[in-house]
């Protein structure tokens, strides 16, 4: 029996599992966040790996986010990470961006070449199925670097220095972010190694927490995450299997 416009209109407004995503930005994102012990943090650090990547020219971002605390005080917070970026060479990239009280943090220049000549994101030859460690430390005060390093090869890559602020990091998550068709195909990453460090010593990961761009929010409804042995995958374009506000204690 074909369905009247107030059917369909109430059953589209059940799930988002093609087309494009209806998000102020385009994109489709899920996230991780970490329960760690409460108070301030002096580095984290998270693995990522792509399993199975992107095969539409679409931009895909993974990173490991954190925000800047001075003192008590919340100075903004950014991101750091991989890109699936249809104009960079061979659709690779990484980005270390954010934003604080004064809009768009600024930050050294890095030593990796921009073929857009953007300051956040640049150039950078990855590989898939490889796992590469993201970090976030403070050299100095004031200063926040992100580091990738390559495990497969022990190569460290230092993408440059944010001048965010801030004396702290808080709030560590990790996420996926799809600026693609919900119906496109599946793309599978995965995160593990988890790691955050305050006053010299390593604080436990006592669980993360499942959160999903709502539909409401435009993000798309086939998105989920899976325990996978230590680590956690993120997988667009399939069923959901863990529901939204899940807490997941580490393997």
């Amino acid at each position: 029996m074909a369905r009247g416009p107030i059917a369909r209109f109430l059953s589209g407004m059940s799930t988002r599992d093609s087309g494009e995503p209806a998000s102020s930005n385009g994109a489709s994102s899920f996230h991780l966040v970490w329960n760690v012990p409460s108070g301030p943090l002096d580095e984290v650090s998270a693995t990522f790996e792509l399993l199975q990547e992107p095969a539409v020219p679409r931009l895909y971002f993974w990173a490991l986010q954190v925000s800047f605390l001075e003192g008590s005080i919340p100075r903004g917070g950014a991101h750091l990470g991989l890109q699936w970026h249809p104009s960079y060479p061979a659709n690779r990239a990484v980005n270390w961006g954010g934003y604080g009280d004064a809009g768009e943090l600024e930050g050294s220049l890095s030593l990796l070449p921009s073929t857009l000549g953007n300051a956040n994101t640049r150039d950078f030859l990855w590989e898939s199925k490889v796992a590469y460690r993201f970090a976030i430390s403070s050299p100095e005060a004031g200063r926040w670097r992100g580091e990738i390093t390559n495990l497969a090869t022990e190569e460290v890559t230092v993408v440059r220095d944010l001048y965010a602020g801030g004396t702290h990091l808080t709030g560590p998550m990790v996420w996926t972010e799809a600026f693609c068709r919900c119906d496109d195909p599946t793309v599978i990453a995965r995160w593990s190694g988890f790691g955050a460090n305050a006053n010299g010593t390593d604080l436990p990961i006592e669980s993360v927490r499942v959160n999903y761009q709502s539909l409401t929010q435009g993000g798309c409804t086939n998105t989920t995450v899976r325990p996978d042995g230590d680590g956690f995958l993120q997988i667009t374009a399939t069923g959901r299997e863990i529901p939204q506000g899940e807490v997941i204690p580490p393997a």
